[in-house]
């Protein structure tokens, strides 16, 4: 009896926190879509998503420059993470020896835990002085924060990455080296195929770890309200462009940012909705 009674008290337990989990899920949408929705409908649909001017003195709220950034840093983060980040998981899962492996691990976790503002000083301190001496301009681009946030999502990209191919049968690898493959072909010919549909789902994680990131971006992106023209010219995101006007920002200001929330909340749930997917297409 008293067992039962435990096992229901931990099963409305458990309820709750899931009812939790959806019920704040669902008051930030009601939030966002409440607040967001009719500013967009009053500033029009094709001028805030298409318009190229954000001046809220002027009212104008154009955030294409926005979105394109967010698109073209997360573009970047991906060219310089992903190679990195998958080669570096086939490292440690196929050819790392042991006693490297028990130091290169706890360092990529470690990655995992730098607050983002660290992550943003540094940018500021060493990769945005290395762009401006290498490539010219002020240093704050398109292209320091693509590096820094490349180095982000190196712990996501290389954990579920990592994962992935030590999840794949030893028959794969064995089969590979009986047919007269060596260790490298068997790798990269037969365990990284079977695992393609895991390292793809570290490549979306990554994507939602990027578009989302604000407090490094902003200090390394340049933060320029224009569509950028090359890639050691500023750029500011989305998730840059509500943080920092929210401050002292009023009326359809206010409400033009939370609509610029209501976008990258869309970005997101795409990006999510792409990683179950995924998912579920490896369980087929």
């Amino acid at each position: 009896m008293a067992n039962r009674i435990k096992e229901t008290l931990m099963r409305f337990v458990f309820f709750l926190s899931a009812g939790i989990s959806v019920l704040a899920v669902l008051l930030i949408c009601v939030f966002l879509f409440a607040n967001g929705v009719p500013a967009i409908r009053e500033i029009g649909v094709s001028e805030f998503l298409l318009g190229k001017i954000w001046k809220p003195s002027n009212n104008l709220y154009g955030i294409f420059p926005m979105i394109v950034g967010s698109l073209y840093v997360t573009a970047g983060a991906i060219l310089v993470g992903v190679p990195t980040g998958v080669l570096t998981a086939v490292f440690l899962a196929r050819f790392c020896p042991k006693k490297a492996y028990k130091i290169l691990k706890p360092a990529v976790d470690l990655l995992a835990g730098i607050p983002s503002v660290v992550y943003g000083f540094f940018g500021l301190m060493v990769i945005v002085p290395f762009v401006r001496n290498t490539f010219g301009g002020s240093g704050t681009s398109w292209l320091a924060a693509s590096l820094v946030l490349g180095i982000m999502i190196l712990p996501t990209v290389i954990g579920v990455s990592e994962a992935a191919i030590r999840a794949v049968p030893d028959s794969y690898y064995e089969g590979s080296l009986a047919l007269g493959a060596t260790h490298e072909r068997s790798v990269f010919r037969a365990v990284l195929p079977a695992a393609k549909s895991g390292i793809l789902s570290s490549v979306i994680l990554g994507v939602g770890r990027a578009i989302g990131e604000t407090m490094a971006v902003i200090m390394v992106a340049g933060n320029q309200a224009v569509l950028p023209s090359s890639l050691t010219k500023g750029l500011r995101t989305l998730t840059a462009n509500i943080v920092l006007e929210m401050g002292y920002a009023a009326d359809l200001h206010r409400e033009a940012l939370i609509a610029t929330a209501v976008v990258l909340f869309v970005f997101i749930l795409l990006i999510n909705l792409s990683f179950s997917a995924v998912k579920r297409r490896s369980k087929v």
